[in-house]
């Protein structure tokens, strides 16, 4: 009788993960950032169709690097989810927080399940407040883990080089511009450092805007007006970098 073959529980856990994290670096990267007037979703997506940010409830977006078919399905469950929560106690008591909650869950209880492999996902749930102050931003890793973000955050792809970059590059308080501006930026860099063009018509670009009338605040920017956005945000980095030189002459 041949003896079965064993594998401690840390290193399946770990097997695991690292089988999640290599599918989800496969995808494209994404890039979640505040705003001035809200919080806005880029990513390069040659697709017209399979898209990556969603519209979940009025406020709520959802973002998703990986696999699509699998992804899809957390985004239906989580309109469900919100408009089934909406319906029977209050509009308001849907909140990403909750959402995120929700999400964590199924995760976590697919990552730990020997029966079925973990989920090649990585997901964003953002909510847009009042003020910028009420903006919240969830971070959610194929292993139901939570992680509350704050001004940016990118997942899929080289999400750490690009986080880096972020890092160093957000300010509060940028125009929706500049902030589109920054994202392409940083989604273009290789990981070599050099900096590679992408078109306008590879990118995905969605934005929660809090100065919307209506309760839905989700929208996305397609055609001119992101083909103007674009051109407006490289405007005003060359101003910047024009401003910048005159100051070091002096």
């Amino acid at each position: 009788m041949s003896t079965p073959f064993y594998v401690s529980p840390q290193q399946a856990m770990a097997d695991r993960a690292e089988y999640a994290r290599k599918g989800i670096a496969r995808g494209r990267s994404l890039v979640v950032l505040q705003y001035a007037d809200g919080i806005v979703f880029v990513g390069e997506n040659p697709s017209r169709a399979l898209h990556k940010f969603s519209e979940i409830y009025d406020r709520i977006g959802f973002a998703a690097a990986g696999k699509y078919n699998e992804y899809e399905n957390l985004r239906i469950g989580g309109v469900r989810y919100a408009d089934l929560r909406g319906y029977t106690y209050d509009r308001d008591d849907v909140t990403a927080r909750g959402l995120a909650n929700v999400y964590a869950q199924t995760l976590g209880t697919i990552f730990s399940s020997a029966a079925e492999k973990p989920y090649e996902v990585e997901l964003v749930v953002a909510e847009v407040g009042e003020t910028s102050e009420g903006d919240q931003i969830y971070r959610l890793p194929h292993d139901g883990s939570i992680v509350d973000e704050h001004g940016s955050v990118a997942v899929g792809g080289n999400s750490e080089q690009i986080s880096t970059y972020l890092d160093q590059q957000h300010r509060e308080g940028m125009s929706l511009a500049e902030g589109l501006k920054l994202a392409v930026e940083a989604l273009s860099r290789d990981t070599n450092g050099t900096q590679r063009e992408i078109p306008a018509e590879r990118l995905e670009v969605a934005v929660l805007d809090r100065t919307r009338p209506q309760a839905r605040k989700f929208k996305r920017i397609v055609g001119r007006q992101l083909a103007r956005l674009l051109e407006v945000g490289g405007a005003a980095t060359e101003a910047e970098s024009s401003s910048e030189e005159g100051s070091d002459e002096k």
